[in-house]
């Protein structure tokens, strides 16, 4: 009787282990480029990255985004003569027109493998065809829009004259010109996909053309050219119900910052030292240009100028040179506003996302041509509060001084007290005077460090003295309770020395020693506020007043 009973018990818990199985089973599930691990979690694929940048991940809403190698942070470097290209997943390089690898493959992987050489006329064709272009086609006319540009340029007869109205009259056509004559050689040819050239030291284009209609939803079409590049919706593209085939160009130029540079900026700003940092790039489409576009496009420029220029050529080895970086630098996204006659540089519709020693990225809601302005501002000056320093400072250092020599010369009253008062004095005197003729000397960087971590040491000196004031105060109020006190005092007075001058050098010394490039700001010789750096004053400072 007992057996047929555990039959059905057996077969419950059989099931129920099957259940449990298939819950588990089913908790991981996973979306399109991830795979499951240990039957708990999700994680993404080599070269994809979850929205919330996760390495594993049971949110059931959660994608795998592919990753852009090529874009910043990561900027794939593939060696001279080559650009990298994104794919799903991953990139690869390629060499650049008119190059080809002497294996006669089409891409490699990394720098180490670039063996681009130049080709000869003939090949350059070849060598510009992508696997989604025609096999057969005609020869490169983009070239003959570089040399529109470049006749262009030549004959630059505005610019001699120096009137800015004639150069942004001749700029706005300049650049319109070569916008419609790229597009003009897409769309000749719809059946290559993409066209491009990037071997020209004047101006690099590239083209893609469109023609069905957005098949992917969500699709995003990169473009690059010179280290520059724009990320736009194909839906922005085609526009809507247009019939045919529809052409981007995305042109970037080498030499016409200088020409159209920070003097066209509608909001500069006198006291500020504003320049072009980026060279000028152009994004249009056609048939139609569109000047809306449903969702911002994304442009990612390379600095033409790094923080490392403007420092002498006699300190590039030394720690400054290598890690200062300039301290309140505004980046400007802008664009080529042409109104009538005029032309000038202008904000509207363009935002700022990201910037970093390299690169600065930018959002825009509309297509145009673009650049990046870098400006170094200063702060505003008080001249009410610059009044009351020199005058406070002035009494303060007047006043120490007759206390110092009150102490110094006065043997009556000299003992350990007035010998502490005396180190307080001379240390808020140098300090004082040195913050009053010295603070602003940032024309040299190293001497401006130099100053900046002397008065580093002369104001944590002065807390410290003062910190041995207290305790000597508080020695002296318990002396007739404490029974050693003479021995106490005779400690002391051997060690307010080294803890009033060594304690300040220590502290001092290790902050040099580990960022020696935060002392000294771009306008003042203090610290600076970078990486917490301020705290190595403060800390200190709040611990002897606590």
């Amino acid at each position: 009787m007992r057996g047929p009973s555990l039959h059905p018990g057996l077969c419950f818990l059989l099931s129920l282990s099957v259940v449990m199985d298939q819950k588990t089973t089913a908790s991981c599930n996973c979306p399109q480029h991830a795979y499951c691990v240990n039957d708990t979690h999700c994680t993404c694929e080599h070269g994809y990255r979850s929205d919330f940048e996760q390495q594993f991940f049971t949110f059931p809403l959660t994608t795998c985004q592919d990753i852009n190698e090529c874009d910043p942070p990561i900027s794939i470097y593939c060696g001279a003569n080559a650009a990298c290209k994104n794919v799903d997943g991953g990139f690869h390089c390629r060499c650049n027109p008119g190059y080809k690898l002497l294996s006669g493959d089409t891409q490699f992987q990394n720098s180490n493998e670039n063996t681009c050489q130049k080709t000869t006329s003939s090949a350059t064709t070849k060598d510009m065809k992508d696997v989604s272009r025609n096999p057969v086609l005609e020869p490169n006319e983009l070239q003959h829009v570089v040399e529109t540009f470049q006749s262009l340029l030549t004959n630059n007869t505005p610019l001699g004259t120096g009137e800015k109205g004639a150069v942004a009259t001749w700029a706005t056509e300049v650049l319109q010109t070569v916008e419609s004559a790229a597009l003009e050689t897409a769309l000749k040819s719809p059946e290559q996909k993409i066209q491009e050239i990037h071997n020209n030291n004047t101006v690099a284009i590239e083209t893609r053309v469109v023609t069905d209609n957005c098949s992917e939803e969500g699709q995003i079409f990169s473009l690059n050219t010179h280290m520059n590049s724009v990320d736009i919706h194909c839906n922005d593209i085609v526009q809507g119900n247009i019939q045919g085939p529809t052409a981007i160009a995305f042109i970037s130029y080498s030499s016409l910052g200088n020409i159209i540079n920070a003097t066209f900026f509608e909001e500069a700003n006198e006291r500020d030292r504003v320049y072009l940092n980026s060279e000028v790039v152009s994004a249009a489409i056609r048939p139609q240009r569109n000047l809306s576009l449903s969702k911002s496009v994304i442009l990612s420029f390379q600095h033409v100028k790094t923080d490392t220029l403007s420092l002498p050529r006699k300190n590039m080895m030394s720690p400054f040179y290598l890690q200062r970086k300039p301290c309140r630098r505004k980046a400007f996204c802008v664009y080529w506003k042409s109104s009538g006659e005029r032309g000038q540089w202008s904000r509207d519709g363009c935002f700022l996302m990201q910037v970093n020693e390299s690169h600065t990225i930018c959002s825009s809601t509309h297509l145009s041509s673009f650049a990046v302005l870098m400006a170094f501002s200063h702060q505003e000056e008080d001249y009410a509060l610059d009044v009351i320093t020199y005058v406070g400072l002035g009494l303060s250092l007047l006043c120490l001084l007759l206390a110092a020599l009150t102490f110094l010369l006065c043997k009556a009253i000299q003992n350990t007290s007035t010998s502490i008062h005396l180190q307080l004095a001379i240390c808020l005197f140098l300090a004082h005077l040195l913050f009053l003729t010295a603070i602003d000397r940032t024309e040299i960087k190293v001497l401006c460090a130099i100053i900046a971590g002397a008065l580093h040491y002369l104001y944590l000196a002065s807390f410290t003295w003062m910190l041995l004031e207290g305790l000597h105060l508080f020695l002296t109020a318990r002396n007739l309770t404490v029974v050693n006190y003479s021995s106490v005092s005779r400690v002391m007075k051997k060690l307010m020395f080294p803890v009033g001058y060594g304690a300040p050098a220590i502290i001092v010394a290790i902050s040099a020693a580990s960022r020696p490039h935060l002392y000294g700001t771009c306008d003042r010789c203090w610290l600076n506020l970078d990486q917490g750096f301020i705290w190595s004053f403060l800390a200190p400072v709040c611990a002897i007043i606590c």
